[in-house]
Parts: structure tokens; sequence; C-alpha cells
């Protein structure tokens, strides 16, 4: 009986992930190539910038959220500390919420990023009249600053994860009542 609820919980996650994945796939991809066909090179490298740095950060929430200690957030919510109770249910659930933010989040911001490369580097070909094609030099860059970010952040994650938990768990408290 056991087994067949937590099977048919781990069915129902699969698709609820499929079904995000997918929705949040289209809107960003919607409004990020939108907005980078109307963008200059300069700008639409920022929105570039900014959507790794999306990816990057929350793949750090995703991993801080798996290493850090109930405990030190039992004591901050007997203290009644803002955020502190939302924090303690993001690590009761860390895999579904590593999953949403590593691979949910973080892998959307991955194939958008490559979206807008394709993009800046056709802007890039034409506006400089290339026959060669850009693409390759800024799929690498893209690549390993995005790599390299989430290296990085998985060491500042494990670090920090207490206080990365209690930030993110202080932002987003209202959306589990806790106004404490």
């Amino acid at each position: 009986m056991k087994k067949n609820k937590k099977s048919s919980s781990n069915l129902k996650w699969f698709f609820t992930v499929i079904i995000l994945s997918f929705i949040l796939s289209i809107i960003f991809s919607f409004i990020s190539t939108s907005v980078i066909t109307d963008l200059s090179i300069i700008p639409a490298f920022l929105v570039l910038i900014l959507v790794i740095l999306l990816g990057v950060v929350f793949d750090i929430i995703g991993v801080a959220v798996t290493v850090a200690s109930e405990s030190d957030f039992h004591a901050k919510a007997s203290k009644k500390l803002p955020g502190s109770k939302t924090s303690l249910k993001l690590i009761k659930n860390s895999a579904k919420v590593a999953n949403i933010c590593a691979d949910v989040i973080g892998d959307v911001a991955g194939v958008l990023s490559g979206s807008i490369s394709a993009l800046i580097s056709m802007k890039i070909t034409e506006k400089l009249n290339m026959d060669f094609n850009i693409q390759f030099i800024i799929s690498a860059i893209v690549a390993s600053l995005t790599i390299g970010g989430k290296a990085l952040g998985k060491g500042i994650a494990q670090s920090y994860s207490t206080e990365i938990v209690g930030f993110v768990g202080k932002r987003i408290r209202f959306f589990f009542n806790d106004k404490k």
C-alpha cells in the first residue's frame, strides 16, 4: 500500500515537472526571443548574462536547500524569526525544491541562453557582414560561463547554505502564509 502511494506520488511529481518545464520554456522563450529580436547587440548580451545568472542563482538555491540543516531553522522558528518556517518547509521538501530550482529553472535558463546566443550571433554576423559563423564561439563562452558559474555556486551554496535558505525563506514566506 505504502509503495503504491509513493509510486503514485512520484508519477504525479513527474508529470507536474514536465508540465511546469514546458510552460516555463514557452513563456521564457517567447519573452526573450521577442525582446532580443528588438534589441541591439550590447543590450542583448546583457539579457544573455542575466539569463545565465538566473540559472546559476537558482542552481545555488537548489544545492543550498539540499545541504542546509533543519536544526538551524528549528531554533529560528522557535524564536519566531521571519521566514524560518518557510525555510524549514523548503528543507523538508529539498528534493522537489532542488528539482525545480536546479533542474527546471536552471535547465530552462540553459536552453534559453542557447537560443539567445544564437540570436546574438545572427545579429553580429549580419551587422559585420561576416562569412564566419560566430555561433560556435558564443556558444562556448555561454557554456563556459554557465558551467563555471554553477561550479563556483555549488561551493558557495555548501558554505553558506543556512544564510541562502534563510534569505530565500524570508523572501517567499508570504506564499506559504508564514507572515512572521
